[in-house]
């Protein structure tokens, strides 16, 4: 009897063992960050604060193309994109995303957006990863397709997050649509027309994310009456 006691001991003190060396491996991946994200977050605030600014300017001129008839484009680097993330969003727009998440930044690649921010949970806070295909489904209609998602290096599941995301577009009166795409979500965004009541009609027909940068194109035009 006492034989079996101290064997049963043993097998559970190595499963104790097993379980919480489990668990640290968990928490370790779950607390690993994306190189691309060490890095944009450690950018000097000098240079976040300029590329940001770039990103206003070319934002400022895109709406002045808009509003003339013609054809329009515009091209942004990731390293703009990353200095508004950094600054402006956060000194103009603080309500702008859920408490849970902070500090969004991203990486572009050819058809691939990659958005990484730190993501709270609890007691916890880890580096979320969204690997993202957005493209144009139709002119003026921006589908966004989610391959996969993760805490650290752990996938995660997304009901929860696509609830916070719907969410999130509702708060800021975003027209959002879910379909499947083999398995994959899709978020459709609708791009409204220009805020005022001339007779412009504006449509969006070309994206393109290349390495760092993504390209934007489209027409202004009059409305037939």
């Amino acid at each position: 009897m006492q034989k079996k006691f101290r064997r049963a001991a043993i097998l559970g003190g190595v499963l104790l063992l097993v379980a919480a060396a489990g668990l640290s491996i968990l928490y370790w991946a779950s607390q690993q960050v994306p190189s691309f994200y060490a890095e944009v977050v450690a950018v000097d605030p000098v240079e976040q604060r300029r590329a940001s600014d770039e990103m206003l300017q070319r934002s400022t001129a895109l709406v002045n193309d808009v509003r003339r008839e013609g054809r329009w484009e515009m091209l942004v680097t990731a390293e703009q994109i990353n200095g508004w993330l950094a600054v402006d969003l956060v000194e103009n727009h603080p309500d702008a995303l859920p408490e849970t998440f902070r500090d969004p930044r991203v990486a572009i690649e050819p058809d691939t957006l990659t958005v990484a921010c730190r993501f709270r949970q609890r007691a916890t806070t880890s580096v979320l990863t969204l690997t993202l295909e957005p493209y144009l489904s139709e002119p003026n209609c921006l589908a966004i397709r989610i391959r996969g998602a993760r805490a650290g290096l752990l996938p995660v599941p997304l009901a929860g997050l696509l609830d916070r995301v719907t969410k999130a577009a509702d708060r800021m009166d975003v027209q959002l649509k879910w379909h499947d795409e083999e398995g994959d979500p899709v978020a459709t965004i609708t791009i409204p027309p220009p805020d005022d009541e001339d007779d412009r009609r504006v449509q969006i027909d070309t994206l393109r994310l290349s390495d760092g940068k993504i390209y934007i194109a489209g027409t202004t035009s009059r409305r037939e009456r």
